[in-house]
């Protein structure tokens, strides 16, 4: 559901009792965190229990499953996600009894008013981009507020209250948030068509970007047209890195800024893009003035965000690795990655769940091209979320692109059965990634857990 952003957005302290529909979600849990701890009455509901919702209790958030207009009683702001459908019997009821409804970009803009703020945008690597920059921040000193897209294991969560005037926020656009923030310092990661569904055409997307990227005085990116401080590995960046290492699940490159040379950065999570998304962190660190080798010691620091490349666990000589990639540039991205931790006759093995309708129909094939570099893939069916399913549009299309020969490449719709698909096709020294925005992240350990049980007999 679109919900229009006010014309004037107030200051959280002025919303009176705020409820949060969607609470359990990656973006409203973050948000209804930092009001939290700002003092703002907070409380909400989601559709169903789960690990997000039972910590949001533990911090002192009255959190309902299921959803029920009662839940409304004595609220004055009602926050919602844009997954939302309009028959939302909560949202119903704040529309009949003039409540003040916002969508999440207004409710974080409202903490974010008196604060100097950093908006990371990008088709790709917002999430890891924003995490680095708020580690690496830390170990410089610094004690910035925080609002990502997921939990960061180094942060212990996805959202903090800061001390300080700096806040480091992951700014999306799948819906046109990032163009309601005010940044002091805007960085955009990449810009890649997405989302067409609400932009329409990838001219609209890109525009957009240019848009994000004139809201702030200082724009840091890989791409000129963008920005004002030009960051990566090309001959002409500003902030370049160099002499790129992969290997043993590690990234190791080099750093300068307009010839001066800052030393070498190593990252405890593999691949390319990675290093670029550490990049940005950097230069936006260097940005607010703070020492380089701090920075450095920062991002050495990051172990990475839940679902980017997330081990999981190891079973009957079986690695598990879970990973949120959806469109087919992160795929690329993070098999890439994932080849780099096998060797010799070690086989990388994707269950892959494409994620939108609308995606999938415009993008499905170029996914499947991409999911080409593992040696086994199983694809289940589209994960529909705020979409109606097509018939026409399944994971069928994806599993029919995919360059591997008859044998190598199943489509299998339904969760259960890929689950037994995976557990099936792996053996000792194997990889099994499991990729996707959907639910397929809760295979992985359930995948664990089979081969466990499977042990080594079988394999």
């Amino acid at each position: 559901m679109k919900i229009p952003v006010p014309d004037e957005i107030l200051p959280a302290d002025r919303l009176g009792r705020v409820h949060f529909v969607g609470i359990g979600g990656a973006g409203l849990s973050g948000i209804a965190r930092l009001m939290h701890q700002s003092g703002v009455p907070v409380a909400g509901s989601d559709a169903s229990d789960s690990a997000v919702v039972r910590a949001l209790r533990e911090e002192g958030i009255a959190v309902q499953v299921g959803h029920d207009p009662a839940h409304l009683d004595g609220v004055d702001t009602v926050i919602a996600t844009t997954a939302v459908r309009e028959d939302n019997p909560e949202i119903v009821a704040a529309l009949a009894r003039g409540l003040r409804l916002w969508p999440r970009s207004a409710g974080l803009q409202s903490v974010l008013l008196d604060k100097d703020v950093v908006a990371v945008a990008g088709t790709h690597g917002k999430t890891t981009t924003t995490a680095m920059t708020v580690v690496a921040l830390q170990e410089a000193g610094l004690d910035p507020t925080f609002a990502i897209g997921a939990e960061v294991e180094t942060l212990g969560t996805n959202a903090r209250l800061g001390t300080g005037r700096v806040a480091v926020v992951e700014a999306d656009e799948s819906d046109g948030a990032f163009l309601v923030y005010t940044p002091r310092i805007a960085v955009v990661t990449n810009v890649d068509a997405d989302h067409l569904d609400h932009w329409g055409t990838e001219e609209a997307y890109e525009a957009a970007f240019a848009q994000f990227a004139r809201r702030a005085p200082v724009t840091l990116a890989e791409r000129p047209d963008l920005t004002s401080r030009t960051v990566g590995f090309g001959d002409g960046a500003r902030l370049r890195g160099h002499d790129l290492v992969i290997e043993a699940g590690r990234t190791r490159f080099r750093v300068d800024r307009d010839g001066e040379d800052l030393g070498a950065v190593e990252l405890a999570v593999p691949g390319r893009h990675y290093a670029q998304d550490a990049l940005l962190a950097l230069a936006v660190g260097l940005e607010l003035g703070q020492d380089p080798a701090a920075l450095v010691r920062g991002l050495a620091r990051h172990q990475g965000a839940k679902r980017r490349m997330e081990p999981v666990g190891e079973a009957a000589g079986v690695r598990v690795y879970d990973s949120y990639a959806h469109h087919p540039s992160e795929i690329r991205g993070d098999l890439e990655a994932a080849r780099s931790l096998v060797a010799g006759d070690q086989r990388l093995v994707v269950c892959f769940q494409p994620h939108l309708v609308s995606r999938t129909r415009l993008l499905g094939e170029q996914m499947g091209r991409e999911l080409g570099v593992a040696d086994e893939v199983v694809v289940m069916d589209v994960y529909v979320a705020r979409e109606d399913p097509d018939p026409e549009v399944t994971g069928a299309l994806v599993a029919g692109a995919v360059p591997l020969p008859r044998g190598q490449v199943r489509f299998v719709p339904e969760r259960e059965d890929a689950l037994a698909a995976v557990v099936a096709l792996a053996r000792p020294g194997d990889l099994v990634l499991t990729l996707g925005a959907g639910d397929v992240t809760a295979l992985a350990p359930r995948v664990l857990t089979a081969l466990a049980e499977r042990g080594d007999g079988e394999a």
